[in-house]
């Protein structure tokens, strides 16, 4: 069973064409990342996911139901963590995630949470003390306490340290473990190649191209070497024949594309 499903989504903006047809599917229990750059349509279309903003063509799933007529049953299904969230700075940890659990009919309980993003030792502080990632991982806790089927992350380890991304990864993996659909955005190639199964790339309101980071990388590698001072390289599909004619030379390396240098070709291309 998909938990997400898109058909043909439009919206428009007087001649703004923020979403021109957008398709795609996301299985259960996978994580799907949405890439692309400002403006491309990834924030439209994921509030239309999370039923903020009407459509105006195609069709929409999202946990079989549609957003545009979605009940409160429906809602407490999903699980949204925005890019920039406010919260009251005068409660501590444990009281803002008791709080919001109490909104829920089957909520986690709201000390296993904490625990889970890594955050009992500051349960007792209040929300205005916690460093930039303490607070995103109180975000997480928000978004999760519900014990939502579906999760919505909006660019979640914006301004973390590279010690806070890597243990906030932990933290996706484990929801995923624990059978959470994940739709993330991100502006991170590496954090997208890290976690997601599949991988979605949005320009001018189109998907440009979709698949696993894989898939998306292909089997072009680089072989590169030293001639003389100069280095040279080339780019094939066949690496050991290229090394086998090139033979024995100096700094010989072979890598295969990252999904950046593919995204980057994509949205160049779609640029032009």
């Amino acid at each position: 069973m998909n938990a997400i499903e898109v058909k043909g989504l439009r919206k428009h903006y007087g001649r703004q064409r923020a979403v021109d047809g957008i398709d795609l599917h996301v299985a259960e229990g996978e994580v799907y990342s949405l890439l692309g750059p400002n403006g491309a349509g990834k924030t439209t279309t994921v509030e239309i996911l999370e039923g903020d903003r009407r459509r105006d063509a195609g069709e929409v799933r999202v946990l079989g139901v549609d957003p545009q007529r979605a009940g409160l049953a429906w809602r407490c299904q999903i699980g949204i963590v925005l890019q920039e969230a406010s919260d009251a700075g005068e409660l501590t940890v444990a009281e803002t995630v008791r709080h919001f659990a109490k909104y829920y009919p089957h909520a986690r309980r709201p000390d296993d949470v904490i625990a889970m993003v890594g955050l009992t030792e500051h349960a007792k502080r209040k929300v205005r003390l916690l460093s930039g990632g303490q607070r995103r991982r109180l975000d997480v806790a928000v978004g999760v306490v519900g014990r939502p089927r579906l999760l919505f992350l909006d660019e979640p380890t914006t301004g973390f340290d590279p010690e806070a991304r890597r243990a906030f990864w932990g933290l996706i993996r484990e929801l995923r473990r624990d059978g959470t659909t994940i739709l993330l955005t991100t502006h991170y190639l590496d954090e997208a190649e890290a976690l997601a199964d599949r991988v979605g790339i949005v320009a001018a309101g189109r998907v440009v191209a979709e698949g696993t980071p894989a898939q998306l990388r292909g089997d072009e590698v680089t072989v590169s070497w030293l001639d003389g001072q100069t280095r040279r390289s080339v780019r094939t599909t066949d690496a050991a024949t290229v090394v086998a004619q090139i033979g024995s030379v100096a700094g010989l390396t072979v890598t295969p594309p990252s999904l950046e240098d593919v995204y980057l070709t994509l949205i160049g291309s779609e640029s032009r």
